[in-house]
C-alpha cells in the first residue's frame, strides 16, 4: 500500500463527518432531489446604454432562455459563489459562530466536530449556516468537493488514527454515487479558470467596458412642395460608450460619436421654408453630419447613501437623470423606441443641457411599493466659455427640479418645473443646450422656438407626465407642458403649449417587439406679434406609429410613419408624412 493511500484512509473519519454535516443538511427535505431536478436559470444580456445606478437611462435588457447543459453549469456556479463567499469570512473556530445553529439540533455535535477539528465549514457572510434548506445533487457534490479540497491539504501533514474497513466503504460509496456531478464541477472550474486567464490577458481594461449602437435608416417624406423638395434619404448614427466603474457602483461615461443623418426640409404652399422642427427623428440628434467623430456625452453617476448623483462635463440633458415616463417610447439613444424627438419625451426636458449636476433623493420612508422622490438638476450650455454672460453661472442655463411617484412598478408619475435663462442671441427655447449663436433646435414649430435676438429672456414651463402598465402586455403614457416665455425687451412675451399621448403593445407577435402609437400637438404658439404676425395659428398635430422587430439579441429593425397636419402652424400648407425604415445594432 503506497504512503499516500495510507494517509488517505488515515483522514477517512475527516469524510464521514462531511456525510453527517451534508446529510443534515438534506434531511430538513426528507431526501435529496433525484439527477432529473434541474432549477431553471435565465441570463440577461445588456444591450445598453449603461450600466445600472439607479439612473433613468436605463439600458434594455434582452432575456434569453438557456441550455438544459447550462441550467446544470449555473447552478453549480452558483453555489460556487456561495462558497466563495463563505471563504471570505475569517475562520471559523466555533459552530456557535453560526446564528441559525442551536445547542438542541439533531446535528450539533457533528457540525461542532468539524468545526472545530477539521476547519471544514464556513458561514455565510451573514454569519447563518442555513442547515435547514433543501439541497439539489449538485449543491451536495459542490459541497463535497469543497471539504475534499480540504482533506487534500491536510493528507500531506496529517496524523490520525487508522481508518475502519466501514468508514471506507462510506467514502467509496460517496464518491462513486457523486462521481458525475464530481466531474462535471470539477470540469467547469478547469473551464472557468481557463476562461478568465484568457479574459485577463486580452481585455483592455480591468474597469471599463465598450458599449455600442449603430443606427441605419432609409427616410423620406412626402407632401406636395416638401415632397418635391427632398429625395429619399440612406443615413447612419454611430455611438460608442466606454462605460467605467471605480467602485462596482459608481459609472463613468466617455462617449463618442458620428453621424451624417440630417432633418427634411419643409417647405409651404407658397414655396417658402417654413423653418419648423416639427417631425425631426431622434436618431437625427448629436449628427456630426459627415461621420466625424466627437466627444458628445461625458457624466458621471454615483450613489451618496441614498442618493442618486449625477456630474455632466459635455452633453448633458435632463433626461439623464430624471424620470420621463414614457416607457417603450423613449430610448435616450434614438435606436430602439419611438421615431420622433416629440413622441420620445416631453419637451420639457428639451429645454437646456450641457455641463452641470443633479441629484435625485428619496422621500419617505423605505416602503418598496409606494416610492416618491424628489430630483433636482443644473445645466449650463456654455459652461467653459469664461467671457461675460458666459460661464456656468452666468450664461444660459436651465434648472429643474421634479417630485417623482411611482405605485409598484405599474404606475408612475412627475410633476415638472424648469426654470430657463437665455441670453440675447440665444435662438431656441427647445435647443438641448446650444446656447448663445446656436441654430439647434429639436421639437416644435418656429413660434414656439424661436427667442428674441436682441434682449435676454427667461422661461417657466410646467409640465405633468405619468405612464400606466395595466399589464405586461399594454402600457399607457403620456405628457402636458406649458412654457411661459418673458423677454426683457418690448414684445418678446410669449406662451407655448404641448401635449401628447402614446399606447404601447410590448412583447406582440415576439418577445422583444414594441408596437408603438402616438398623437399629440408639438410645441405650438399662438397669436405671436411682431415677425410672427400672420404666419400661421393653427394647431400642428402630430401622429405616429412604428413597430421594433426584434432579429436578434443585437439587431432590430423598425418601420415607422410619422404624419405631420398644419405644418408650421398653418392649415394652409399641406400635411407632411415621413416614412423610416431603421436598422438597429447593439454591442
Amino acid at each position: 500500500m503506497s504512503h499516500l493511500l495510507w494517509k488517505t484512509l488515515v483522514l477517512s473519519p475527516v469524510v464521514l463527518g462531511v456525510t453527517v454535516l451534508v446529510f443534515a443538511k438534506a434531511m430538513a427535505a426528507e431526501n435529496i432531489k433525484p439527477k432529473a431536478t434541474q432549477t431553471e436559470a435565465r441570463i440577461a444580456a445588456n444591450a445598453s446604454r449603461f450600466i445600472q445606478t439607479e439612473q433613468p437611462k436605463v439600458n434594455q435588457q434582452l432575456v434569453a432562455q438557456k441550455t438544459d447543459e447550462n441550467k446544470v453549469l449555473e447552478e453549480v456556479n452558483r453555489y460556487t459563489n456561495e462558497s466563495k463567499n463563505q471563504n471570505s469570512l475569517s475562520q471559523v473556530t466555533s459552530v456557535s459562530q453560526f446564528s441559525d445553529v442551536q445547542p438542541t439540533d439533531w446535528a450539533f455535535q457533528a457540525l461542532q466536530s468539524l468545526v472545530e477539528r477539521y476547519g471544514c465549514i464556513a458561514g455565510y457572510p451573514n454569519s447563518t449556516y442555513r442547515g435547514n434548506r433543501a439541497l439539489t445533487r449538485y449543491e451536495f457534490a459542490a459541497g463535497l468537493n469543497a471539504c475534499l479540497d480540504r482533506v487534500n491539504e491536510l493528507i500531506a501533514t496529517a496524523t490520525a488514527d487508522l481508518v475502519t474497513k466501514q468508514d471506507l466503504a462510506t467514502l467509496q460509496r460517496l464518491q462513486e454515487e457523486f462521481s458525475a456531478e464530481l466531474a462535471t464541477l470539477r470540469g467547469r472550474v478547469d473551464s472557468l479558470e481557463a476562461r478568465t486567464t484568457e479574459l485577463e490577458a486580452n481585455q483592455f481594461s480591468t474597469t471599463t467596458k465598450l458599449v455600442g449602437e449603430a443606427v441605419f435608416a432609409v427616410s423620406d417624406i412626402f407632401g406636395n412642395n416638401t415632397g418635391d423638395a427632398n429625395n429619399t434619404v440612406f443615413s447612419d448614427r454611430v455611438r460608442l460608450d466606454l462605460q467605467t466603474s471605480f467602485t462596482g457602483k459608481d459609472i463613468l461615461h466617455t462617449r463618442l460619436a458620428a453621424g451624417n443623418a440630417l432633418s427634411f426640409t419643409q417647405v409651404g404652399n407658397d414655396g417658402v421654408g417654413i423653418n419648423t422642427s416639427e417631425g425631426i427623428q431622434s436618431f437625427q440628434l448629436g449628427s456630426t453630419g459627415n461621420n466625424s467623430v466627437i466627444i458628445d456625452w461625458l457624466a458621471y453617476y454615483i450613489p451618496i447613501g441614498p442618493v442618486q448623483v449625477y456630474f455632466a462635463g459635455t452633453g448633458g440633458i435632463h433626461s439623464d437623470y430624471v424620470p420621463t415616463n414614457n416607457p417603450y417610447f423613449e430610448d435616450f439613444d434614438g435606436g430602439n423606441g419611438a421615431l420622433s424627438t416629440f413622441a420620445s419625451e416631453s419637451p420639457i426636458y428639451r429645454i437646456g443641457g450641457g455641463a452641470g449636476a443633479a441629484l435625485t433623493l428619496p422621500l419617505g420612508g423605505s416602503s418598496s411599493y409606494f416610492k416618491p422622490s424628489l430630483t433636482i438638476g443644473y445645466l449650463a450650455s456654455n459652461p467653459a466659455n469664461s467671457v461675460a454672460n458666459q460661464g456656468l453661472l452666468e450664461g444660459n442655463y436651465a434648472a429643474l427640479g421634479q417630485l417623482n411617484f411611482s405605485v409598484g412598478d405599474r404606475f408612475s408619475i412627475g410633476a415638472t418645473y424648469v426654470h430657463g435663462y437665455h441670453g440675447a442671441g440665444s435662438g431656441n427655447l427647445f435647443d438641448l443646450g446650444g446656447g448663445l449663436g446656436s441654430t439647434i433646435r429639436v421639437v416644435g414649430t418656429n413660434q414656439a422656438n424661436t427667442l428674441s435676438a436682441l434682449n435676454a429672456s427667461s422661461s417657466n414651463s410646467y409640465g405633468v407626465s405619468a405612464a400606466f402598465k395595466p399589464s405586461d402586455k399594454l402600457s399607457i403614457s403620456g405628457f402636458i407642458s406649458y412654457h411661459d416665455v418673458t423677454g426683457f425687451g418690448a414684445g418678446d412675451d410669449y406662451e407655448a403649449w404641448s401635449y401628447g399621448l402614446g399606447v404601447a403593445l410590448p412583447d406582440l407577435g415576439k418577445k422583444g417587439n414594441v408596437l408603438g402609437i402616438f398623437a399629440g400637438a408639438e410645441p405650438y404658439a399662438r397669436n405671436r406679434g411682431g415677425v410672427f404676425a400672420g404666419t400661421g395659428n393653427d394647431i400642428p398635430y402630430h401622429f405616429e406609429g412604428f413597430y421594433k422587430y426584434r432579429v436578434s439579441d443585437n439587431i432590430s429593425i423598425t418601420p415607422g410613419v410619422i404624419w405631420l397636419t398644419s405644418p408650421g402652424q398653418n392649415s394652409n400648407n399641406d400635411d407632411a408624412i415621413i416614412g423610416t425604415l431603421r436598422t438597429t445594432f447593439t454591442f
